[in-house]
């Protein structure tokens, strides 16, 4: 085998992680030995993985879930650079796990070469032990203001020889003229190793697609490697909250009389969106991420989700008239739940010296408890219990409850209180916590008495591991079935086509 594949997109969010997961599941299924890798990730959403030094580092959650696909334990190496925005002109950067700066468009150019040095380093020792590394790009190779210095697309395919595939979503429209550009856009060096297309997302009749298909061959001298349909189930840990659009995965019947409506605030930097996912897969729970004052008067249940940005995702509520909605929710008795961020913004009192530097700010006031930023970010996998019942999850977070005496949502496995209750407000900086099943279902039940929904029954049979691997599995199937796998194969072992013709008029 050459080693590795890259796969693009013409766009963010063209399909790049899925299909990186359905190859890797595909391969996996088929007995490769095999590895995600993402050089550099630009999301807040991210899991802790412990190192070989036994401490805890970040990654991004795509790639946790690329692992998974794999049939491997989550490494740091598979997203060695994560950059976690902050604000639009500022992001942390997080190198093989440890934030380590703070970086802006401008002095993020100085970094640039350390990181690709390093991201290099992480995939050639990935190369030597695995059968196969498929490779995510970020955003599209053909952003032509970028390509100098790029360690992530085409720079790292050109560092590695890597065949690269680039996927387009169908849904948007113009995929062909966007594979056309793509192509177009770069040098012939790059070009020389972009091997074919895939096509995601599609819906209709095959026939009528066929013709473009074989036009765009003849137009790039290279093939459509396969057509991937939309699928409904394919929607767990989406790398950016704004792939999930207004309702949350494909919610399914209520066993009971009636549903519960789960409203999540979709703050500016919002962080681990996933959080809701696992309530979105429970029967009759219809979750909606929004940022409309009316949504959350309307809900029954509301969370206020993780935040890159606490203090300023919390003036945003102020701002928008969502804080008014939020306390109007609470006083209506109707449950109210945080999770990190979200959790520190129901406090008495947020002290920032370190995410925002604003120092002492009122937060919402509805849990008694106040909360102080530390330099050092905890990082960290927990487990213990809650309601009665074992919960795991993962830690990611520089504030801490430095004040208040009030019931512990959940608690430690070595008895250490985490989180707050009172009475229909709940908080903790467990990310992760309601995919723990027996949890999530107490949970859900309390909330449907507290919001008034007698009718609602939450199922006593779902299970949120089962589900995960299902859509793996569902993944898989869609590579196996609507790729060419042969073609794929040939590429992994042969590398690109020699003498791939040259698209006019390539990079300015």
């Amino acid at each position: 085998m050459s080693g590795g594949l890259l796969v693009a997109g013409t766009t963010s969010d063209a399909g790049k992680s899925v299909l990186t997961a359905g190859i890797c599941r595909w391969l996996h299924r088929n007995g490769v030995r095999v590895a995600p890798f993402k050089a550099q990730n630009m999301s807040n959403n991210s899991v802790v993985v412990v190192g070989p030094d036994g401490r805890g580092g970040e990654i991004g959650r795509a790639q946790a879930m690329q692992a998974e696909a794999c049939g491997i334990a989550p490494d740091l190496r598979f997203n060695p650079v994560l950059l976690k925005p902050g604000s639009d002109r500022s992001s942390q950067v997080v190198l093989l796990g440890e934030a380590v700066d703070t970086v802006t468009a401008g002095n993020y150019r100085l970094l640039r070469p350390k990181l690709a040095e390093v991201a290099y380093a992480a995939l050639t020792d990935l190369r030597a032990e695995y059968d196969a590394v498929i490779c995510e790009g970020a955003g599209s190779p053909a952003e032509i203001n970028l390509r100098e210095g790029d360690f992530v697309n085409m720079g790292l395919a050109r560092r590695f020889g890597l065949p690269t595939i680039v996927v387009g979503d169908i849904d948007r429209g113009g995929v062909f003229a966007a594979f056309f550009g793509t192509l177009a856009l770069l040098c012939a060096e790059d070009q020389a190793l972009v091997a074919g297309f895939v096509i995601n997302k599609f819906r209709g009749d095959l026939g009528l697609l066929q013709p473009g298909n074989d036009m765009i061959t003849a137009a790039t001298g290279r093939p459509v490697h396969g057509v991937l349909p939309f699928h409904r189930d394919v929607w767990l840990d989406a790398e950016d909250s704004l792939a999930y659009g207004t309702t949350l995965g494909r919610p399914g019947p209520p066993l009971g009389r009636e549903w519960l409506r789960v409203a999540v605030v979709r703050l500016p930097r919002i962080s681990n969106a996933t959080d809701a996912e696992a309530l979105a897969a429970e029967p009759g729970v219809r979750v909606c991420l929004t940022v409309e004052p009316g949504d959350v008067a309307d809900a029954d249940l509301v969370m206020l989700p993780g935040s890159k940005a606490t203090v300023s995702d919390l003036a945003w509520l102020r701002e928008t008239g969502l804080a008014d909605a939020v306390h109007a929710h609470a006083a209506a008795g109707k449950p109210l739940v945080g999770v990190c961020g979200g959790f520190q913004m129901l406090a008495q009192s947020i002290h920032d010296e370190v995410e925002s530097g604003q120092g002492v700010v009122p937060g919402l006031g509805l849990l008694p408890v106040g909360i102080t930023f530390a330099a050092r970010k905890t990082l960290a996998h927990s487990a213990g219990d809650g309601l009665g019942a074992p919960v795991h999850g993962y830690e990611i977070h520089h504030g801490q409850v430095s004040s208040g005496d009030v019931e512990p949502l959940l608690r430690h496995a070595d008895g250490r209180p985490e989180g707050a209750v009172a009475g229909n407000v709940y908080g903790t900086h467990w990310h992760g916590a309601f995919e723990s099943d027996e949890f999530r279902r107490r949970f859900l039940s309390a909330a449907a008495v507290q919001a008034g929904r007698h009718g609602f029954t939450v199922a006593p049979d779902t299970r949120y591991t089962a589900i995960r691997e299902r859509a793996l599995d569902v993944l898989g199937d869609l590579v196996a079935e609507h790729l060419d796998t042969a073609a794929l194969w040939r590429l992994l072992e042969e590398g690109p086509r020699p003498g791939l013709p040259f698209v006019p008029p390539g990079a300015p």
